[in-house]
């Protein structure tokens, strides 16, 4: 089946008005079966594929992921009879949060560069100063590295609630639009991120659960609802981070349900690591993936 007309691979990675219009025409065209119809049910599961991760001018640009999400925009065009529901999470920030750089200073009151590290020692010893919830952070730092087993990590600001940056890129939101008439079926957004205390990198659980806070803990419900599909397809931006974080909290949610685990395919030519200057998360997160599949993950690519 040729891909529709409305696709311009060279816009990819582009900012411009996505075209619903043409992508709801030509999904509407193919006078396929609806999604309610399947058998076999299929769920793809894509990872914060927006503006600021896959734009090579995005604020945190994954390098990559332009090529990433042509594969993923071309696949779902291969396989949209197939595809019964499409989950898309945005990753969704305001300025001040705890991983930013305007939450810490230094002894000389200088915030932090992108990609500094800040362990708890640092943070007693006062060579990193928090401006906010003092308290709650000298906390948060020794409580993320006790259960999450990492460092607190500064990043530049991203995916900023209102900015373009926080949007779906538009060659994938067409796609997305595209199944969705084609298969008579809405997509589900899931906004994650907005806890200015704690990161959150899952889709379905932040780093560190503050338990006064709405919304803090772990969504039970889309687990169960994934859970539901007969395949589960995962891929998206980082292949380090937030693919990670998402694909650990279903591994340990779904851990004493290994007819689960055995339905999740992570898409792994449509994710890239990002990048630091300090730090390798690509052998880090191929470590973490290898040690999934001995437990009955698997890989899969787009043509594959």
């Amino acid at each position: 089946m040729p891909y529709p007309a409305f696709y311009d691979p060279n816009k990819v990675g582009k900012l411009y008005p996505p075209d619903t219009t043409a992508a709801v025409q030509a999904g509407t065209a193919l006078n396929i079966t609806s999604a309610d119809t399947d058998t076999k049910r299929t769920a793809l599961i894509l990872i914060d594929e927006q503006v600021d991760f896959v734009h090579e001018d995005g604020a945190l640009s994954v390098p990559g992921a332009v090529d990433d999400t042509k594969r993923i925009i071309e696949w779902i065009f291969d396989n949209v009879g197939d595809i019964t529901h499409i989950i898309a999470s945005l990753d969704s920030h305001v300025p001040i949060q705890i991983f930013s750089p305007a939450w810490w200073v230094d002894k000389d009151g200088q915030p932090p560069s992108p990609f500094t590290l800040i362990p708890s020692e640092d943070v007693a010893s006062g060579k990193w100063r928090p401006l906010y919830e003092v308290e709650w952070s000298k906390e948060y730092v020794k409580r993320l590295e006790e259960d999450a087993k990492k460092q607190l990590m500064i990043w530049s600001y991203h995916t900023l609630i209102g900015t373009p940056g926080h949007s779906i890129t538009p060659a994938l939101y067409e796609a997305i639009t595209y199944h969705a008439a084609a298969r008579q079926t809405q997509p589900q957004l899931v906004i994650k991120g907005k806890i200015p205390k704690t990161e959150h990198y899952s889709i379905f659980e932040p780093e560190v659960k503050p338990e006064e806070l709405e919304h803090g803990g772990i969504n039970t419900q889309l687990l169960e609802q994934i859970a539901g599909y007969d395949k589960i397809y995962v891929t998206g931006q980082a292949k380090s981070h937030c693919v990670l974080e998402s694909v650990t909290s279903m591994m340990r949610y779904f851990a004493d349900r290994p007819d689960v685990i055995n339905k999740i395919h992570v898409i792994q030519d449509a994710m890239s690591s990002v990048v630091s200057p300090d730090v390798n998360f690509d052998s880090m997160a191929d470590d973490a993936y290898a040690e999934f599949v001995e437990r009955g993950l698997h890989m899969t690519h787009t043509k594959g």
